[in-house]
């Protein structure tokens, strides 16, 4: 949750209402006590407020400059849509700042690199590093660099926001996911951030055909994956489809733990519900696809994403807590492959992936 500091209760609406003016008439005072109001009014607000409030603020981003505190009225909207809020009322407007704060962080990087000696690291993002100094390393006009310096600092502070509607809505990850991804990795890759949520959320695959390929039997099958947070995630639900299905031998997942990976409703905490690996997962390449990386990470052969399951050499277990509250994983069962389409697809994966044959 962004916001826990319970304040004195206010009229939402009447004070979103005095910002949302006070930054058309372009007074710089006003709107400083309109946006002090609303950061103090959000919290205490009621739901129903909050609701009609959200998208309000979110269409406010773009009047704010990049060097206003935008993170934090993103923040607020953000919080709105955690409360009810239409997500995709709300989501352009603040992946828009996402986006333009990760490009001026990458740009950040970049000048900062080009200007320094080898080895030179790059700094930690706090603000206490923009001096006269470093603004006139990264060249250009003051105000230029002063945004380019503040975006590498606060970038981090816009993920609550930008999970709150990627989270709810697919139509969100739908139409602005793919845009803002390969920012966010590149930026994530310098490891002076932590990404790691926005990234994870980004690359949510929905409605997603995967051609599921079990090596011990030979045997193929299509499954249809979406909102799926992480392989964790993906692991326990392949189980739940194919050996409590009955279509592949194994151990099937608790029915807790396929719960808390499909259920609507989040968890309410931690649970301490274990997972207990049934696979190993490969690329059709022979290389491991990992538990801890996210269904995008699975290549796609011939238009379709194509996984290779195999017997597990150690038990591995892990916490069955899905990695996205919000996001209730699907796996659906589609279709068996023929044994002509499974050596099909056998076929296309390298040579240690090849069909076990049973003895």
């Amino acid at each position: 949750m962004i916001f826990k500091r319970k304040r004195k209760a206010s009229d939402l609406a009447a004070i979103v209402s005095e910002l949302e003016e006070a930054v058309a008439a372009r007074d710089g005072d006003r709107t400083g006590r309109a946006f002090t109001a609303v950061m103090n009014g959000v919290q205490p607000a009621s739901d129903a407020e909050r609701i009609l409030a959200g998208p309000r603020l979110a269409a406010l981003l773009p009047a704010f400059p990049p060097t206003s505190p935008r993170p934090m009225l993103a923040m607020a909207a953000g919080f709105c849509v955690e409360r009810g809020a239409d997500p995709a009322a709300c989501a352009e407007p603040i992946l828009g700042g996402v986006h333009r704060d990760l490009l001026d962080a990458l740009e950040f990087a970049r000048r900062w690199t080009a200007t320094g000696a080898a080895g030179d690291e790059l700094p930690e993002p706090n603000e206490k590093i923009i001096d006269d100094a470093l603004l006139a390393r990264l060249g250009g006009d003051t105000y230029e660099a002063t945004r380019l310096a503040l975006a590498w600092c606060s970038v981090e502070e816009w993920q609550p926001p930008a999970l709150a509607v990627l989270c709810r809505s697919a139509e969100v990850r739908h139409r602005h996911a793919s845009a803002i991804l390969p920012a966010s990795r590149d930026l994530a890759a310098l490891e002076r951030h932590d990404l790691k949520c926005l990234v994870y959320a980004l690359a949510v695959l929905d409605d997603e055909p995967l051609m599921v390929l079990h090596r011990p039997t030979g045997t193929g099958f299509e499954v249809r994956i979406g909102s799926i947070g992480d392989n964790f995630q993906l692991h326990t639900l392949l189980a739940h489809v194919l050996v409590g299905g009955g279509h592949v031998p194994g151990s099937m997942p608790s029915a807790e733990s396929v719960r808390l990976a499909t259920d609507p409703e989040p968890a309410q905490g931690r649970t301490q519900t274990v997972a207990t690996g049934v696979f190993e997962l490969f690329a059709p390449d022979g290389k491991q696809i990992w538990n801890e990386g996210l269904p995008d990470d699975i290549p796609v052969v011939e238009g379709c994403r194509l996984l290779v399951l195999d017997e597990p050499t150690c038990q591995r277990s892990w916490n069955a807590d899905r990695f996205f509250p919000h996001l209730p994983g699907t796996a659906e069962l589609t279709r068996v492959l023929t044994a002509d389409e499974s050596r099909t697809w056998f076929a296309r994966t390298s040579p240690g992936n090849e069909i076990r044959r049973p003895s």
